[in-house]
């Protein structure tokens, strides 16, 4: 009976329990074992490597095969760096795969590899890995160690980036170690696609090295630069560096202060209000305003950056000098609502359009919220906030003939097979007249040539440009300081040649301590790195000799200019301080210096509304003081 019952049952295993048997064996020594797809690489836009990814090694352990966890964790341990109390607890696990140390050097691997413990094993996978270092680190953003992106462009573009994992199938014997002649399927991983960038790599290079100097030289907490074509307004360089809490030289921002970070753009924000006033005709290049050097608006006076007695500036004086009280009057003209309007036009209120992640849309009052000085800030550009690249997109409207383009930072998309995909051309629109565009960009000429801006001139060529100095608000509110003081936002934004715009830059140096004056902070740091620019892209000199479209600017630095005012009468384009405003048609005389801008005037009430939205608005009252 008990013959005749092992008979049955080595029959049922031979004939039934076949199949079930070789299933149980492959289970107990076939393994798969995931293959982690290259990540796609990211390139400048002539070719050159941002970021790509590199094999590294991956030291892992099968705990099933280890034999003797206490030793394999001893011996692991002073390779890896690890505690070998922790690693015997790895080694000890209810697991078929667990992760010892990723992505190690490969000394470390070849070490590990010698020891040839049973049950631990070596696994090829990709790393992230920048070649120049932390160049363009705030574009780039990061990824984490299983190389999923975290932050900037690794995760804007992470779809695209990642490629699709492979699976590599192997036959193990008991010790864990792989059968020659064992079962063997390979499913390779696919790489993910390559992006192609518009920034310039030699550009992003002599941006942040520019950038650091300067912050160093101010004594500043940090900066941004933003470089782009302003015919295309692709991106050709982008960068954001800040001082360390615990000191040391500048280095690259985790986030792009460029477009996540807002600032109140001061009186670089002067060119919208004067493109407004003469795109809405409120008057001519050619007229003159009588204009005081201070005006009461509400309950707030405003001043210009230095006394003046009432004098008769034409549009481009009012920009040369960045005069305040100028510009209140013409903003007073174009009204509210227009002003709010053409602000929008310009850019301001909304994203870029890039998609680049917590990019910020500024912060911007709608006009039933405006105080009653708002009038008299936001034209001077205080009580509204940008981030650089909303303020350069600005002049790039200027210098584009009065045509707003979305800016570019990727130009196309290379897929496995070596496709190129370019990426859809931006949109565009127009906001002013070539006629109003070209009458600014000459006033803005004139803000270099004699104006504030003179540290921004470029041997050669025709620079157009503006100067912004501003009061930062507090995090606690306010703009003065706990223990008293301010802190200043220094800008500078232009583009040049100015004939033939080709190349448009922005500079912000925030809280500068060695000077605050926008003329002496940012102004160079714009000269030193636009003459690289013009070199490197191969832009021909155009000459500084500028035939002008509209009147020229008063020679600051004509005898007697720079500080002797004509007496009041002295020539028609002086006014008794009773003048308000009117619109003369005469012209021709010379007024004082204006060489260095003070910070322009803050409103109260529009940065009430500002905390709202915000925690670094501010609700101080402004001072009396004003400046361009």
């Amino acid at each position: 009976m008990l013959f005749t019952i092992v008979v049955g049952r080595l029959g049922q295993l031979q004939i039934t329990g076949a199949e079930a048997l070789a299933d149980l064996g492959d289970a107990q020594t076939v393994r798969s074992v995931a293959l982690p797809a290259a990540r796609g690489s990211v390139f400048d836009r002539n070719g050159q490597d941002l970021a790509l990814s590199v094999a590294r090694r991956t030291v892992w352990a099968d705990p099933r095969y280890v034999e003797d966890a206490a030793a394999s964790a001893a011996a692991l341990g002073p390779v890896l760096g690890l505690d070998p109390l922790e690693l015997a607890g790895d080694l000890e696990a209810d697991a078929s795969f667990i992760y010892l140390a990723r992505q190690v050097d490969e000394t470390v691997a070849e070490a590990v590899e010698a020891l040839a413990l049973p049950g631990v094993h070596l696994l090829d996978e990709p790393s992230r890995f920048r070649p120049a270092g932390d160049l363009a680190r705030s574009i780039l953003g990061d990824v984490n160690v299983d190389n999923v992106g975290r932050s900037g462009l690794e995760l804007q573009y992470d779809d695209v980036l990642t490629g699709e994992p492979g699976e590599l199938v192997v036959e193990r014997d008991p010790g864990g170690r792989t059968i020659p002649q064992g079962e063997r399927q390979l499913r390779p991983a696919v790489p993910g696609d390559d992006l192609v960038l518009t920034i310039d790599r030699s550009l992003q290079y002599e941006a942040e090295r520019a950038l650091a100097d300067q912050i160093v030289a101010m004594d500043a907490a940090g900066g941004t630069l933003v470089a782009t074509d302003p015919r295309t307004n692709e991106i050709l360089a982008m960068a954001s560096l800040t001082v360390p809490d615990d000191g040391g030289d500048p280095a690259p921002t985790g986030a792009n202060r460029a477009l996540v970070d807002v600032f109140e753009p001061g009186s670089v924000n002067k060119v919208i209000t004067m493109a407004a006033a003469l795109e809405e005709g409120v008057l001519t290049p050619t007229d003159t305003l009588v204009v005081p050097d201070n005006l009461q608006v509400a309950d707030k006076r405003f001043t210009d950056s230095s006394p003046h007695p009432t004098m008769a500036y034409t549009p481009t004086d009012i920009l040369a000098r960045s005069s305040n009280v100028g510009t209140i009057m013409l903003g007073q003209r174009v009204g509210p609502d227009r002003i709010d309007a053409y602000l929008r036009a310009f850019g301001y209120g909304e994203t870029s359009g890039l998609g680049f992640p917590d990019e910020s849309p500024g912060l911007l009052l709608d006009p039933d919220d405006w105080s009653g000085t708002s009038i008299g800030t936001i034209p001077i550009g205080q009580g509204v906030a940008v981030n650089a690249l909303q303020m350069l997109g600005a002049y790039n409207v200027i210098a584009n003939d009065g045509v707003l383009t979305a800016p570019s930072l990727v130009r196309s998309r290379i897929d496995g097979a070596g496709v190129e995909h370019p990426v859809p051309a931006s949109d565009s629109r127009r906001v002013v007249s070539e006629e109003t565009a070209g009458a600014v960009r000459d006033m803005l000429v004139a803000v270099v040539d004699a104006g504030t801006g003179r540290e921004a001139a470029i041997d050669g060529y025709a620079v157009a440009g503006k100067t912004g100095t501003a009061r930062k608000p507090q995090p606690t509110g306010g703009y003065e300081r706990p223990g008293g003081g301010y802190d200043y936002v220094s800008t500078f934004a232009g583009f040049v040649p100015a004939q033939d715009p080709q190349l448009s830059v922005i500079v912000v140096i925030d809280e500068p301590v060695t000077s605050i004056y926008a003329g002496d902070v940012a102004a160079p740091v714009f000269a030193r790195f636009a003459r690289y620019a013009l070199g490197h892209l191969a832009i021909p000199p155009s000459g500084t000799s500028y035939e002008y479209s509209v009147p020229p600017p008063i020679d600051f630095d004509e005898p007697g200019s720079d500080g002797d005012a004509p007496a009041p009468g002295a020539d028609g384009r002086v006014r008794s301080e009773a003048a308000t405003g009117d619109v003369a048609t005469d012209d021709g005389a010379t007024g004082d210096a204006a060489d260095d801008e003070a910070p322009d005037a803050v409103d109260e009430e529009a940065h009430d509304h500002a905390d709202e939205e915000s925690t670094d608005g501010a609700g101080a009252d402004p001072p009396d003081e004003g400046g361009g």
